[in-house]
């Protein structure tokens, strides 16, 4: 059994690696679900699925390696696979499991040549924040640097190297996700160098209950996603704007519409010059300017996944409707019987 597994192992590692390029230059990749089964979808920019891949249970968000066409699909939360798929074959070629007593927390990121993983992690007893090194030339756990917060949630790699963390600041249980620490959560947003060294970091004072969650870039800006966690009778932004360097800017959209996103955004997107943020709870979508100016709010129910291509943004529901969104409003562009999960995750 064990020759015959390190021969399968073998093979595989000598299978030529194919460019994206080679499976239809997908645009996006998505997590889905139909009937009673989950996939992993690479999706054009109009939403036409390229492939499908099964998966073992719901995903979240998934990584693209800059590369080659091969992905890291997460789990939803408490969910514990994160499954390196090659996307011209369909094969799991390798399934990660991270330390005893440490979660995977549905994110990961590679690096500018694609020779490392980074994977977002928590210590599941305390949800201390961890992120994970993985060397993809065969996907063996290297270490493991302090993401200097609790409770991290998405990790974005930036053009340099550098690697932005959002800390959500919220301890849950490791079985069943109860959160143990509202009245003292404390997020940040945290900016690590390529060799985890803690650069830069800001948290919320005034808004301690606002979990960071979800990040875009937007040239040498990163904008964050907020999920409020206090009085939802308190009119929060769900959307912030970082410089590392500078203060953050908190975004809030005018007073009739404070209360539209139900303190929850679920995914962001950013363009050169507009930043979307998509809430789920509220059924609707929020564009601001790169400034942090509100555009335009357009609704549909359970829009979540967001991402940007260029100069324009997809953005699917839970439905099974993808979506061209701009600052006049939503443009249908495919629809079918897939439920698209929480995000969609931009290759390039």
């Amino acid at each position: 059994m064990q020759r015959r597994t390190f021969l399968a192992t073998l093979a595989a590692s000598l299978t030529p690696r194919l460019s994206w390029a080679d499976v239809g230059a997908p645009a996006f990749l998505a997590a889905g679900k139909r009937g009673d089964e989950f996939f992993l979808h690479g999706l054009t920019a109009t939403g036409i699925s390229l492939f499908q891949i099964s998966l073992p249970g719901r995903g979240h968000a998934a990584a693209a390696h800059p590369l080659h066409a091969e992905a890291v699909a997460f789990a939803r939360r408490p969910g514990t696979f994160a499954l390196v798929i090659d996307c011209a074959t369909g094969a799991t070629r390798h399934r990660l499991t991270p330390p005893e007593g440490m979660q995977f927390n549905g994110h990961g990121a590679y690096s500018l040549d694609g020779s490392l993983l980074m994977t977002s992690e928590v210590v599941a007893e305390t949800s201390e924040g961890r992120i994970g090194l993985w060397d993809t030339a065969r996907y063996t756990r290297l270490t493991d640097w302090p993401s200097h917060g609790i409770g991290p949630h998405e990790i974005k790699r930036l053009p340099d190297g550098r690697l932005a963390v959002a800390n959500g600041g919220i301890r849950t249980d490791p079985v069943d996700r109860t959160k143990l620490n509202i009245p003292d959560m404390r997020p940040n947003l945290t900016l690590l160098s390529v060799d985890g060294t803690l650069i830069d970091q800001i948290d919320l004072p005034d808004q301690q209950q606002n979990s960071i969650r979800h990040l875009a870039l937007q040239g040498d800006t990163i904008a964050f996603a907020m999920q409020w966690e206090g009085d939802p009778a308190e009119p929060v932004p769900q959307l912030g704007l970082w410089t590392p360097g500078n203060p953050p800017i908190l975004c809030t959209p005018p007073e009739s519409q404070a209360f539209t996103l139900q303190g929850y955004a679920g995914s962001i997107a950013a363009t050169p010059d507009r930043i979307l943020i998509t809430s789920p709870k509220g059924g609707a979508l929020m564009l601001f300017d790169a400034k942090g100016r509100h555009i335009a709010t357009h609704h549909r129910p359970d829009l979540c996944g967001a991402a940007s291509a260029g100069a324009t943004f997809t953005v699917t529901d839970g439905g099974g409707a993808v979506w061209a969104a701009d600052d006049a409003g939503l443009t249908p562009l495919v629809t079918d019987s897939t439920q698209w999960d929480n995000h969609l995750v931009a290759l390039g």
